[in-house]
Parts: structure tokens; C-alpha cells; sequence
């Protein structure tokens, strides 16, 4: 993942020196940012909150990264980051909050966001999906972006949610049948 030109290795030890530690950082930023935005955008469907949360999840790493002992990639910390930054904005702000698909104000809500934002492609099949996906509870979102998006294997998925893999795996068939269905019912 990223656009790292050296090995995690050589990069952790560049963070761990204060002489290099700046410069390693920015590259970690470069590199893992424009994927960490869109799977956080994909868990809010808002450009500006997004955004926010990509950056308050580098201002926790940049902050933490001391205390990065390297128990798994750094990529897995980033997305566990960024997963706990979604997780508490949808709470605080009561999106997903609910646990079955169904046509609501809420969806509708969602879906003209989601067609309101400036960045959004406004395709109504692209629209509708990313509607479908907006009504999932927040962590079958959260395990069918990471899976669906970002091809990310079950193990990793486990590494970053502290969830087991038959668990995941569950939660993913959940989702793609919520999905599904609601997809079903716009038509």
C-alpha cells in the first residue's frame, strides 16, 4: 500500500531518529493519504469531514508515533486511526446508527449528500450503491469498505478492527445481502 520507496523497516527507523523523523513522517502522510481519505469518505459521504478526519488522524499519528513499537504494518495502525476517527464522528453525529436496511429519512438524507458533494461522480447506480452502503450499521461499513475498496485480506481486517475473521466474514455476507436488498427495493 502507498508510495513508500523504501522498506516499512528502513522507514520506521528514519521515524524513530529525530534527525530524520520529519521527513519520513511526510512521506508516510504522502503516501498513505489519498487512501485513508477515501476509505474514510466511503464511511461519511462528505468531502470537508473527510478531509478533517484524514488530518486528525495524521495529528494522532504524527503524536503517537513514538509509541509505535511496529507489532503490525504501519498501514494497520493508520487505518485503525482513522477507523476510531469515523467511528466517533458517526456516533456524534448519529449516522448509521441503525441496524437494518430499509428506506428512511436518514438513507435519503445520505443519498442527496452524497449527490450534493462537489466530488461525488452524481452516477445514479454509483449513487444508489454508495446510499446502500451508507445505511449499513457503522462497522459492516466499516468491514465492507475495507474489504470491497481496499481488497484488504480478512487478517489484516482483524489486525485494524481487533475483530476475529469468522466474525468479519459474517459481518461482509451481512452487509452485501443489506446491500442487496436495499438495492432491490429502488427499483
Amino acid at each position: 500500500m502507498g508510495k513508500l520507496g523504501h522498506s516499512e523497516a528502513d522507514l520506521l527507523e528514519r521515524l524513530r531518529k529525530p534527525d530524520t523523523k520529519r521527513a519520513a513522517f511526510a512521506e508516510v502522510v504522502e503516501s498513505y493519504s489519498e487512501r485513508i481519505y477515501w476509505q474514510v469518505r466511503r464511511m461519511v459521504h462528505n468531502h470537508d469531514d473527510a478531509d478533517d478526519m484524514v488530518q486528525n488522524t495524521f495529528l494522532k499519528a504524527w503524536a503517537g508515533i513514538d509509541d509505535f513499537r511496529g507489532d503490525a504494518l504501519l498501514s494497520t495502525w493508520l487505518y485503525r486511526i482513522a477507523m476510531y476517527e469515523c467511528l466517533a464522528f458517526l456516533k456524534k453525529n448519529k449516522l448509521g446508527s441503525h441496524s437494518e436496511v430499509d428506506v428512511t429519512d436518514e438513507n435519503a438524507f445520505l443519498l442527496e449528500q452524497a449527490l450534493a458533494d462537489p466530488y461525488f461522480d452524481g452516477d445514479e447506480a454509483e449513487a444508489l450503491f454508495a446510499a446502500a452502503i451508507a445505511a449499513l450499521p457503522d462497522k459492516q461499513r466499516l468491514v465492507f469498505t475495507l474489504r470491497y475498496y481496499e481488497d484488504m485480506p480478512y487478517s489484516e481486517i482483524s489486525r485494524v478492527t481487533g475483530t476475529s475473521e469468522g466474525a468479519l466474514k459474517a459481518s461482509y455476507h451481512h452487509a452485501s445481502r443489506k446491500i442487496e436488498s436495499f438495492l432491490r427495493s429502488q427499483h
